[in-house]
């Protein structure tokens, strides 16, 4: 059972830190600290190996002259400025047991104020990072204090500047990213400064995992086989980004067949504490994709941004951040046999949905600790998102320790780890008494209360017990159309389909499964359920059992070292048999990467309108992300994905049906191929030794031989190829002028789209395939690109003239412009025609009019996608009006200059009678400084309706962001405002 319990009262010595009088309050004046000129900041620069093990190359990268470097090359670390912190009298030695030091750090016990003691282990991070970087400009003596004193200043929504150790991207985010810093050297330049300027001032990891597909499965071959495709689909787009790595300062490239970018973190970036220049401190992390967060499982402050604030971050830009609450949440007890942590994650994930924990930090504490592995904490942090939480935080502790030397970091930088850990009052030791903190409110779960369970059909947090899923799923059949409903009439609940499958007899039927993936750093990560995936697979080969040949099953693994793990188990070959065949080390199915069907099955699912099913280990289960013919998609643990597969339907009850017949001809159940927790932890004790991490990523560093042997540019910048469809250069900055813009009112604005509630940003801007009579399909056709060639919408996000065509383009998008009818299309509503998203906002554009956007609750909730805000922006969207938003959506949309604003409680567009076609105006005063964060903002319609909405832009720096256009419009002119 879990039970939120009330916050305690707590009274303690108010003791405060005086602060400087550089603070502001002018909405320009005080974002204004916020920027420090790269020559101020560009103090150290400094060679840096990284902290675990041997596995890491060294050398440092110039970032004047653009030379070839190896394929993967470490770099100097450009940090903070540390002989300016004001707090220099806090900074100690950290000596050695055995003489000598490791290093100085910025001790938090040394400020001797009794507040700190009882904050969360979370908060601490972010005090710590504050009186490190504190100048008194853009990080001041009062943003220290609102720290410490956060039990009283949390609740007031303060605003806080906070500088991370590094970022974090993966391809499909790190191209648009590199190609907008492209963009602004040139933009530099015709502002007449330094394009060198527009560079990154911190460490950047850039891991390639967002490409490979799920082309070739079932056959030995398929790993190499889904390589070179990847390649020939990608050539360009990874030249593009080996030339960034090249080009720019502090940037790590992680070539394509590595692993995932979360796995990869953990096992290998992830540095827990870092060291430069003998200065020690604690490794932070901003990522543009949202399940960051999967690095709080090893003790790591992350989380996801969008890639237009990851950029400002990387150029020295501190990104603003609302001091943020604290959900403390106990854990007790410990797993039940035949529990996964997969079980443990959705039922933690519906928990914090209930209890509302948007825009707040989840910190995981209790007894019930010491039982789960860092493998597992992990699978909980990865899904922060999909609880809404910013972070779940999991305090370094011994079983942190015992991992980071598990995956072959060296004793000698554990033992560091631990000392500055311990003496900085960051590590939780459970043999010792703990003081209490003080959260914001509390939860607690019993792990023993955690039963079997999936999530679906179409939503993650949509949890189902695995004993009620037969009901489940017939009561989604039924159900109208929705999240939990296909709206099948009853009579064609059982249908049954006989097709042919390369000859041979096949049979389909609603909820039968038509892909079965391992896949997602959620889960790959995690030895114990990969293990147990291939516990099961041995023992129904052992029985006789078969997957259906028409199911597309597929293994992806976040890392190599799961492959050398399955592999001495000796569990691999009975995945191959089953046809779980390695085909890549990547996101694939997870992310909508998951192929074709087989024509035979697709042409089965589409004659007859079945509601065909995937299940896979991942984190997300939108419909139409993982493939746009299967409509139910279950998130489940990988021995479940294997036993879902040996079924061949989600129409089952494993407690009370077969899942199938042994080769003696004797029905076979669940429990007959399910392994015991025991099992499992005998297998992993034998078959997950260090040496197989330190071996896997000592091969990556040396890159591979596609890598290795593109051909890129040497210049500083970019040599754009106009008839390039992947790599284009953007009209963001074509026209920016030395001075802002400032606020601009929207008058008269059609409503381009109408929406419910929880559209995605898949919904926005899917990654997924580009159909051919599409306006993207179209864009490429007349460019000569055939569609064997398309690639998807993720790949070419470097290009803005698809991404804007493929703004709203998701095949499952409900616009309740059309009535009901689903799809990319809208309502041009001075003709009354129906046309693509993308024409009718041209033709708006074309006729001089503003559009805005209708929208419900959790607007823009999923992946951190910064082209869900670029996209609206070119199609000239001014404004979206929406029941609430998505954290990282809102303060992209706020980055692009598109006006978030939301309705009171209470209402929304049908209680205040809005059809959509209806023209809006939204005045806002010409004069930035007439403007607060979260003021009240007047909506008026032609048809005399008007109301009242929230203007969420939050803190005063984002209004500085809106003020320029935008967060890079605002970096750039201040970098040629302060050389001039």
């Amino acid at each position: 059972m879990y039970r939120a319990a009330a916050a305690p009262t707590l009274r303690h010595s108010l003791r405060r830190l005086p602060f400087s009088s550089s603070s502001v309050s002018d909405p320009l004046a005080g974002a204004a600290r916020f920027l420090a000129t790269s020559s101020e900041r560009r103090l150290h620069a400094p060679a840096s190996s990284r902290p675990f093990g041997t596995a890491a190359a060294c050398g440092s990268c110039s970032g004047a002259a653009v030379t070839e470097r190896p394929a993967f090359a470490s770099r100097g670390l450009a940090t903070m400025a540390e002989g300016n912190s004001r707090f220099g009298h806090v900074l100690t030695s950290l000596p050695k047991p055995g003489g000598g030091e490791y290093g100085k750090y910025y001790s938090l016990p040394a400020l001797n104020d009794p507040r700190i003691e009882r904050l969360p282990y979370s908060i601490r991070y972010l005090l710590e990072s504050a009186i490190r970087n504190c100048d008194g400009f853009q990080i001041t003596e009062k943003d220290v204090e609102n720290i410490i004193d956060w039990e009283n200043t949390a609740p007031k929504l303060v605003e806080i500047p906070f500088k991370p150790a590094r970022v974090l991207l993966q391809d499909f985010t790190g191209v648009p990213a590199i190609v907008d810093l492209a963009s602004m050297r040139d933009a530099m330049a015709r502002l007449g400064d330094d394009p060198g300027k527009i560079d990154p001032l911190i460490p950047v990891d850039l891991v390639i995992d967002h490409s490979v597909q799920a082309d070739v499965v079932r056959s030995e071959n398929a790993l190499q086989a889904n390589m070179q495709r990847e390649f020939d689909r990608n050539k360009e787009r990874f030249a593009f980004l080996r030339w960034g790595s090249m080009a720019f300062n502090n940037m790590l490239i992680v070539p394509p067949g590595s692993g995932i970018v979360h796995q990869v973190n953990l096992e290998y970036l992830g540095r827990v504490v870092l060291d430069t220049n003998g200065i020690l401190y604690p490794d932070s992390v901003l990522g543009t994709d949202s399940h960051t967060t999967m690095i709080d499982g090893m003790g790591v402050a992350g989380w996801g941004v969008g890639g237009i604030e990851a950029e400002a971050t990387m150029l020295g830009q501190p990104m603003s951040m609302v001091l943020p609450s604290v959900v403390g949440f106990k854990l007790s007890g410990k797993l039940r046999d035949g529990v996964t942590a997969t079980d443990l994650v959705l039922t933690v994930t519906q928990i914090l949905r209930k209890h509302g924990v948007v825009g707040k930090f989840v910190e995981f504490y209790g007894e019930g600790m010491s039982e789960l592995a860092i493998a597992n904490r992990a699978t909980i942090a990865n899904m922060s998102p999909e609880y809404g939480a910013t972070m779940g935080f999991f305090p370094v502790d011994h079983v942190t320790l015992g991992y980071l030397k598990l995956t072959g970091r060296s004793d000698e930088k554990v033992e560091m780890v631990e000392a500055y850990l311990r003496a900085n009052n960051i590590f939780v030791d459970y043999n010792k008494t703990q003081t209490e903190r003080i959260y914001s409110s509390y939860l607690e779960l019993d792990l023993a209360d955690v039963e079997p369970c999936v999530s679906g059909p179409k939503r993650p947090h949509d949890r189902v017990a695995l004993k009620d899923m037969k009901a489940d799923w017939h009561a989604c059949l039924g159900n109208k159309v929705g999240f939990k409903g296909f709206g099948v009439p009853k009579e064609q609940h059982d249908k049954v389909v006989k097709f042919a499958f390369h000859g041979q007899p096949g049979e389909i039927r609603h909820g039968s499964v038509v892909i079965a993936a391992i896949t997602s750093c959620t889960n790959t990560s995690n030895p114990s359920v990969m293990l147990g995936a291939g516990l099961v697979a041995k023992k129904a080969c052992e029985l006789g059992l078969e997957v259906n040949p028409w199911i597309k099953t597929s293994l992806a693994p976040g890392s190599g070292a799961v492959t050398k793990y399955l592999q001495k188990s000796g569990l691999q070959k009975y995945l191959d048999h089953l046809g779980f065949n390695l085909i890549g080390y990547g996101c694939t199915t997870c992310i909508g990467n998951s192929g074709d069907l087989d024509e035979d099955v697709a042409k089965a699912i589409t004659d007859n309108d079945i509601i065909a099913a995937a299940v896979l280990s991942g984190n997300r289960n939108f419909e139409g992300r993982i493939h746009a013919l299967v409509r139910a998609n279950y998130l489940a643990s990988p021995p479940l994905v294997v036993a879902y597969a040996l079924a061949g339907t989600v129409d089952i009850d494993f407690e009370k049906e077969p899942i199938g017949k042994g080769k003696d001809g004797k029905d076979v159940y669940f429990k007959d191929i399910w392994p015991s927790n025991e099992e499992i932890a005998e297998v992993e004790q034998s078959s997950v030794l260090p040496d197989m991490f330190r071996s896997t990523y000592e091969a990556i560093t040396q890159g591979n031989p596609m890598w290795n042997q593109l051909s890129v540019p040497k210049a500083k910048r970019f040599p754009w190829d106009p008839n390039s469809t992947y790599i284009h250069d953007p009209p963001f900055f074509k026209d920016i002028t030395p001075t802002p813009p400032g606020p601009q009112s929207v008058e008269n604005a059609y409503c381009l789209l109408k929406f419910g509630d929880s559209i995605t940003t898949d919904h926005i801007s899917p990654a997924g395939s580009i159909p051919r009579d599409s306006p993207a399909g179209k864009y490429l056709l007349e460019r000569g690109v055939q569609p064997k060639d398309f690639n998807s919408y993720g790949s070419r996000r470097g290009n803005d003239e698809v991404m804007a065509r493929g703004t709203f383009a998701n095949i499952r998008i409900v616009n309740r412009l059309l009535n009901g009818e689903v799809g990319p299309k809208t309502v041009h509503v001075p003709t009354g025609e129906k046309l693509f998203v993308f024409d009718a906002a041209m033709r708006y554009k074309a006729d001089g009019y503003h559009t805005i956007v209708l929208a419900g609750e959790e607007y823009g909730s999923g992946s951190s996608r910064d082209w869900a805000a670029k996209g609206p922006m070119l199609l000239g969207v001014k404004a979206v009006i929406a029941k609430s938003f998505e954290r990282i959506h809102r303060s992209n949309l706020v980055g692009m200059g598109v006006i978030p604003l939301c309705f009171k409680p209470g209402e929304d567009a049908d209680s205040l009678g809005l059809t959509g076609h209806e023209r809006y105006t939204i005045r806002l005063p010409s004069n930035v400084s007439e403007i607060q964060p979260g003021q009240d903002v007047q909506v008026v319609t032609d048809n005399g309706k008007s109301f009242t909405c929230k203007l969420r832009i939050d803190t005063l720096v984002e209004l500085a962001y809106f003020n320029h256009g935008g967060i890079l419009h605002y970096v750039l002119r201040n970098l040629v405002k302060r050389q001039q």
